[in-house]
């Protein structure tokens, strides 16, 4: 791996897996972040059906960039032992999939309460993954995402130390940290930014938490993108362009995508695909 390498959730594209891959390959983009195929998550699919699933993806010359897994993302509260099958289930999808990653998160705190009387139970429940991913091979990326215990960067830090793992990684994830009202840019990169591993690529708004394509909000990613490219980052830029609710075409500057396509999942993917293209495509001047 040398640099950016793309990927995508394409399962924002459409859920049938040749039209995911169809489109991928119009962007020239050969990895995919694998989380739902066919309307399922690949969680819930067996072992013999994710080889299945394997052969189709692998004969069209894609990789998986990671296992995008709900692993982590139910209620602190809620039973952990099925939870934890099913990451052990995940884990051997993963290696099915040959790919090193699988995407987690650190558990809904309920509404109204404080995070940090929870931070045992997060981090008791995150060294039992640790423990079953032991010896595997495989590294640990922990999202950020808006109202579980690491949304904020202080407490994906927190997570990061306390775990002191060397297969523990972050996802950082722009938009979701503008969703939390937290500066992504200098103020979450710089804290983190000796632990990140992966990149999610999506924008949001301060205002109304809107998601938008990549360099229209408030996410700053010319800047974390840049900071990461001078620091000769090697890893995944994975496109999650939740455009679904996004109105704004028209204001788009022109050419960023084909005001002809229909609308739908692959216009919406056009459109985060070639924002990003654009970024990219600055930086490396």
């Amino acid at each position: 791996m040398a640099g950016f390498v793309l990927s995508a959730f394409a399962d924002e594209i459409d859920p049938d897996l040749k039209i995911q891959m169809d489109v991928l390959d119009e962007h020239e983009i050969k990895y995919i972040e694998l989380r739902g195929v066919y309307g399922k998550s690949i969680v819930e699919y067996s072992l013999d059906e994710v080889k299945e699933l394997k052969k189709k993806i692998f004969e069209r010359g894609f990789g998986i960039s990671a296992i995008g897994s709900p692993i982590g993302k139910i209620g602190i509260r809620d039973d952990f032992a099925p939870h934890l099958e099913l990451f052990k289930h995940t884990i051997e999808i993963a290696k099915i999939m040959e790919t090193r990653y699988i995407r987690m998160f650190s558990f809904y705190i309920p509404e109204g309460e404080e995070p940090e009387k929870y931070r045992d139970e997060v981090m008791r429940r995150w060294n039992e993954f640790l423990d079953a991913a032991r010896g595997t091979g495989l590294v640990l990326l922990h999202e950020n995402e808006k109202d579980i215990y690491g949304d904020t960067a202080e407490r994906c830090l927190d997570l990061f130390k306390t775990l002191g793992c060397d297969y523990v990684k972050a996802v950082f994830d722009p938009a979701n940290f503008v969703q939390c009202d937290v500066e992504t840019y200098p103020h979450a990169f710089n804290m983190l930014k000796e632990y990140i591993e992966y990149m999610h690529i999506k924008d949001a708004l301060y205002s109304d938490h809107s998601v938008v394509p990549a360099g229209y909000g408030d996410g700053k990613l010319n800047e974390i993108l840049t900071a990461l490219y001078q620091s000769n980052f090697e890893g995944f830029l994975s496109l999650e362009p939740h455009l679904g609710n996004f109105v704004g075409f028209s204001q788009l500057e022109k050419g960023i995508v084909d005001p002809d396509l229909p609308e739908g999942g692959p216009k919406q993917f056009a459109t985060a695909a070639n924002a990003l293209k654009k970024i990219l495509s600055n930086i490396e001047r």
